[in-house]
């Protein structure tokens, strides 16, 4: 019996074979059982199992160009008066319900109830750290924002609000919002499932988001790869004003270098888009993968250093920390 794709109904495209998706150009993401036992046989660091944070109340509306970070890929993004989240996450655990899944290392750096009107959810894939149904839930009832996300991922969110204000497309697909607002599904190395029978059905991406207050980059999750993705992306849209880039979930390289790009990656992805601000997200709040739960900034750091690039030009963001743009 043929597979059937249970999210999607698209008919076939360069990154669609009209069953899964993948990443023209790019390694394979797929891992074998053999290759997950061998990684959980290897040594694994122990992180800390709580971490004190100092959360922040933000602005109601900002008329420049702030983020704020909220943990692991969830940021607040304030842009001339537009409110945006990307892959809110406010769950204790990232799993598929509330006693399944890693547990929160740092709580979120706003608490839920402090959260400004929210106008639009950026949802990059199915990921459970990325997807978390129980936060949609709670911000539509809230706000009911417009969700916008890569394709087959509607499907997931509207079986659980069904009311939910969801718009969909494939990389290239670009929305045109209030106000002169725009965002453009980009392409990600990476790769996607809820289960064990849903691999690279439902699509991956980064986003786009342009407003008169600048251009703002959010990777989602992905690899580097040749880099060329990122590249072409400099070309289509111009120098992001502020690029939101992981740093973590990395190790060990043999199994996660074809889906999550290392700190060292994360630096010449700024570089291949040639982004005047960077911020690191995707570390400290899940463990995830194998490294040190302090690793990240540091080799950050460290990578930087050996471009010659000042440490203020990217920076690892700890929950509840801001930074402010000054555009052009």
């Amino acid at each position: 019996m043929s597979k059937r794709n249970r999210y999607v109904t698209s008919p076939p495209a360069e990154n669609f074979d009209g069953v899964l998706f993948a990443n023209p150009g790019h390694p394979g993401t797929d891992r074998s059982m053999r290759d997950v036992f061998r990684w959980q046989r290897e040594r694994r660091v122990p992180w800390p199992k709580r971490i004190e944070v100092e959360g922040t109340v933000p602005e109601r509306r900002v008329c420049g160009l702030r983020a704020t970070m909220v943990g692991h890929a969830t940021v607040l993004i304030q842009s001339a008066g537009l409110n945006v989240l990307t892959d809110p996450v406010w769950s204790e655990r990232a799993g598929p319900c509330g006693y399944i899944g890693r547990r929160r290392t740092t709580a979120p750096g706003i608490a839920f109830a402090n959260l400004p009107p929210i106008d639009v959810i950026l949802l990059s894939h199915n990921h459970y750290d990325h997807l978390d149904l129980p936060s949609l839930k709670r911000l539509h009832e809230r706000y009911a924002p417009i969700i916008i996300t890569p394709l087959g991922n509607e499907t997931i969110v509207r079986r659980a609000v069904p009311d939910a204000k969801v718009v969909t497309g494939n990389w290239g697909s670009s929305f045109d919002l209030a106000n002169g607002v725009t965002v453009d599904i980009v392409p990600a190395n990476h790769w996607s499932a809820r289960g064990l029978r849903d691999r690279r059905m439902a699509l991956w991406s980064g986003f786009m988001l342009r407003t008169r207050a600048g251009l703002i980059y959010f990777a989602g999750d992905t690899a580097y790869g040749t880099g060329a993705i990122f590249r072409d992306m400099r070309a289509a849209y111009g120098r992001p004003d502020l690029a939101l880039i992981p740093i973590g979930a990395y190790a060990p390289r043999w199994f996660m270098a074809p889906q999550h790009v290392d700190p060292a990656e994360a630096v010449l992805i700024m570089r291949s888009l040639e982004a005047r601000k960077a911020a690191g997200i995707h570390w400290g709040t899940f463990r995830l993968t194998d490294e040190p739960w302090d690793e990240p900034p540091r080799l950050l750091a460290r990578a930087l250093t050996s471009h010659g690039m000042s440490p203020a030009c990217f920076e690892a963001l700890w929950p509840g920390q801001a930074v402010n743009v000054a555009t052009e």
